[in-house]
């Protein structure tokens, strides 16, 4: 009888300590941001951006590219899936990273230069100098382009490159 009393002391003993074994290992285990996040609240993990949002702003941002633009059926498409790639990785970004508006700035801006690009290689020349243009006009921010070769403010011409 005294063997089942050790073997039933050992195990109680053995269960005692096991999940503190394992709280041990856990807490020192390095967790992902993305996990992190989650187990805050700051990010929920069933929130999903609007598919039909998305679909209506890229529609419209295609509408009014091929009005500008004139572009061909073909162009269209392609322009259309460009927008619509665009518009869901920013509405992502803002459910992921509501609550760090700087790093949300920086995505935002990184996926402008990626549609950017993406649009360049579907326009033409004269369509994306014009669309160039326009979004220069619209934003109030000239392109890298357009600030080249200009005079330092305050002198004279020909001065400020030296």
């Amino acid at each position: 009888m005294n063997i089942p009393k050790k073997s039933i002391l050992l195990t109680a003993a053995l269960l005692a300590t096991a999940p503190a074994a394992w709280a041990q290992t856990a807490a020192t285990k390095p967790k992902p941001a993305d996990a992190t996040a989650k187990t805050r609240g700051t990010a929920a993990p069933a929130a999903k951006p609007d598919e039909a949002k998305i679909e209506a702003q890229a529609n419209g941002l295609t509408q009014s590219l091929k009005q500008a633009l004139a572009l061909s059926p073909q162009q269209e498409e392609k322009v259309r899936q460009i927008n619509i790639r665009s518009v869901r990785q920013v509405e992502e970004a803002r459910i992921r990273h509501r609550a760090d508006l700087r790093k949300l700035n920086v995505i935002i801006e990184d996926i402008g230069q990626s549609r950017m690009a993406a649009l360049k290689d579907v326009l033409t020349a004269a369509q994306f100098d014009k669309y160039q243009k326009a979004r220069e006009k619209k934003m109030g921010v000239p392109s890298v382009q357009g600030n080249q070769g200009n005079a330092v403010p305050g002198l004279p011409p020909g001065r400020g490159e030296e």
